[in-house]
């Protein structure tokens, strides 16, 4: 998958990957080495992003996102992966084109810290990880404001 297709309307959408958070470099390497365990390994299938390499990708998303790109939930989701890369957040991008391939990567990466995880659609983003406290799910507006929160300190 090159640039051009895991982006809809300038802004990041990996359709049929799941975007995963870790509080830190040491649990994405863990987590990493898990879904080697499992064959699902290679630079096509799981991509790592330190908190600096995703902050310079949606940075560069915010700038050049076009206004259409407010409709759906990517704007408010790159937005809410920008406060967790602040915040020193690290990511695995994992290639799970359907439904049960997505739930087996979550729940091997899942005892190593993962803490949010969406399964990128066409045209739905589900959350694959309840936080305590979550909101349903719901359709996007910016109106509403970011559908996935970070965590509390």
């Amino acid at each position: 998958m090159n640039k051009d297709e895991e982006s809809s309307f300038g802004v990041f959408k990996p359709v049929g990957h799941v975007v995963i958070s870790f509080p830190d470099a040491a649990s994405v390497d863990a987590a990493r080495t898990a879904l080697a365990t499992l064959g699902v390994h290679g630079p096509a299938i799981v991509r790592r992003y330190s908190d600096r390499e995703m902050l310079q990708q949606i940075d560069r998303d915010l700038l050049r996102a076009s206004s259409l790109a407010a409709i759906g939930q990517e704007l408010n989701l790159i937005k809410a992966h920008r406060e967790l890369a602040a915040r020193g957040y690290h990511w695995l991008v994992v290639r799970a084109p359907d439904d049960s391939q997505a739930a087996a990567v979550v729940a091997c990466v899942r005892p190593f810290g993962a803490e949010r995880a969406q399964h990128y659609g066409h045209f739905v983003i589900e959350e694959l990880i309840a936080q305590h406290g979550d909101r349903p799910q719901v359709a996007e507006s910016p109106d509403r404001g970011l559908d996935t929160r970070a965590p509390g300190p």
